[in-house]
């Protein structure tokens, strides 16, 4: 059975797929692991992305009132609101749109790929490669200044790598609101060809602006760059695989959408029931919370044969590493994209690209990271 309900009474995982989950010191939710139901929650208008309503069943809130997510957050809305800011980004991050893109991602990806050969190896790839590719192409599109970007980027990593101090992260969050309100106010100003100052052409608020400009640069620098990190990582533990991009670079496509769903870096979602849904055959109250894994229903072996094994030659369509329904990521296209062309790149420069160091002493991100990622990659190759 693929929902389990989470409550507070044992330690230990299950032992079996219908036992119970019980998480310590949580309060009644449910788990749900399985691909037919995490696609069908997603697309379930009955289940709720409101901040206020997704309280974690795993942490108590004594006397905690949740405010609902700042104007212009749109991940942690519900409709109407939620399409209210989804509909004027959606137009600018089609497939179309996205692809004429292709020629741009090939000249950054080129110019650190020539400033890694340039320095030499050994080097990190997360800081060499895959962080500053997504960057660049997401300052580019919302019109963020390049010179910005260093700071900027810091301030995104310090609230998602899961390590920061409280204190550190109400700071780097007081620093990007203040950044943004600043670039939107002068955008309204001065605008320049960037979806962000074409949004100022419409009933938006500056504080709206701020906030979908906060999700989109957030997504935008820190999944794809996991992404890159993380494939390259895998890749690099599979010399099969590697060897069959290589000698097959039309394999480039498969190649990404079966990383997409082998490494599901966005590990879970949470939703909550606005009233009392029957899902295979178990009820879920009104109010309790849904913690959905897309590493699980990535895996699930009745969705995907052998899913533990990294097959570049898997046809991987359908998986949920972008998630389904009204919340799929606006940046999925722009992701593929880069991804096509970074991976072959780097491949081809480098034909002798290793790990620098032995797989186990690469760090990882903790498992209180949003999204699960490398902390850095030491990469090395023949000079």
């Amino acid at each position: 059975m693929s929902v389990r309900p989470t409550g507070r009474a044992d330690r230990g995982p299950p032992t079996r797929p219908d036992q119970p989950l019980h998480l310590p010191g949580g309060k009644p939710g449910w788990l749900i692991t399985g691909y037919d139901l995490t696609k069908s929650i997603l697309a379930d208008k009955r289940f709720s992305s409101r901040k206020e309503l997704l309280l974690h069943p795993t942490i108590d809130y004594p006397g905690v009132e949740i405010p609902p997510a700042p104007p212009g957050e749109f991940l942690l809305m519900d409709e109407p609101q939620h399409g209210r800011y989804r509909k004027p980004l959606a137009s600018r991050f089609t497939a179309r749109r996205m692809r004429l893109l292709t020629e741009r991602v090939e000249q950054v990806t080129s110019d650190h790929l020539d400033a890694m050969e340039k320095a030499g190896p050994p080097t990190d790839l997360v800081t060499a490669f895959a962080r500053p590719i997504p960057a660049i192409m997401i300052c580019e599109l919302l019109g963020v200044p390049y010179a910005d970007r260093g700071s900027f980027q810091e301030n995104v990593e310090s609230f998602m790598n899961g390590e920061t101090s409280d204190e550190d992260l109400i700071a780097a969050v007081t620093a990007t609101y203040d950044y943004l309100t600043a670039l939107v106010a002068d955008k309204r100003a001065n605008p320049t060809d960037d979806v962000l100052s074409d949004l100022t052409d419409t009933d938006l608020t500056d504080e709206e602006l701020r906030g979908m400009a906060l999700v989109l640069l957030a997504a935008g620098f820190d999944t794809t760059a996991n992404m890159l990190a993380l494939g390259t990582f895998a890749l690099l533990r599979h010399p099969d695989q590697l060897a069959a991009l290589r000698a097959d670079p039309g394999l480039t496509d498969q190649a990404v959408e079966e990383l997409l769903r082998y490494l599901s870096v966005a590990k879970t979602f949470m939703r909550t029931a606005l009233e009392d849904v029957e899902i295979a055959g178990q009820t879920i109250k009104a109010g309790q919370v849904v913690i959905a894994s897309y590493h699980t229903a990535n895996r699930d072996p009745e969705r995907f044969a052998d899913p533990h094994t990294l097959d570049i030659r898997r046809r991987a369509d359908g998986h949920l590493a972008f998630g389904h329904g009204a919340h799929l990521c606006l940046g999925a296209q722009l992701a593929r994209v880069e991804m096509r062309v970074a991976f072959p790149a780097l491949l081809t420069r480098f034909p002798t690209l290793r790990l620098a160091v032995p797989a186990e002493e690469v760090a990882l991100r903790p498992e209180t990271a949003d999204i699960y990622g490398v902390k850095s990659l030491p990469v090395t190759w023949d000079a």
